[in-house]
């Protein structure tokens, strides 16, 4: 069912700043900010031969980086993201195995305009999981 690792996010206070540490100390390739309003974020992704980094910063009060963030003030590894063929399909199969998928289970588009799907960390080894359909 997993593809490969699509991205690795990391929250961050300062999107901004972690972006030019990225960009002047490490000599990366960063995209350009993205509001993602729907998921409460705005992101920059950080190009790698083999993956990326995505980079997370709080957009909104209800932002749920903005939680993760009051207990990390400093940022912290947020989530890891899969590919997957048939995002419904995946999802089907998960919760037909007892995996929890957060919010109301219906895929919505994320960073890259494809469908994606966050699964409960507690059904991961404390590990946040976001599937993103190919």
């Amino acid at each position: 069912m997993l593809g490969r690792l699509n991205h690795v996010a990391i929250a961050v206070p300062d999107l901004a700043a972690a972006s030019a540490q990225y960009r002047t100390m490490l000599g990366a390739d960063v995209t350009d900010p993205q509001a993602l309003p729907e998921h409460g974020v705005t992101v920059v992704f950080i190009k790698l031969p083999n993956t990326k980094i995505e980079l997370l910063e709080p957009l909104g009060e209800g932002s749920p980086i903005a939680a993760f963030l009051s207990k990390n003030p400093s940022g912290g590894m947020h989530h890891v993201c899969y590919e997957v063929e048939d995002i419904l399909a995946a999802r089907d199969r998960l919760r037909n195995e007892g995996a929890r998928v957060l919010g109301d289970g219906e895929p919505k588009i994320g960073a890259h305009n494809k469908p994606v799907l966050f699964l409960h960390p507690k059904d991961f080894n404390g590990t946040l999981i976001e599937l993103e359909q190919v």
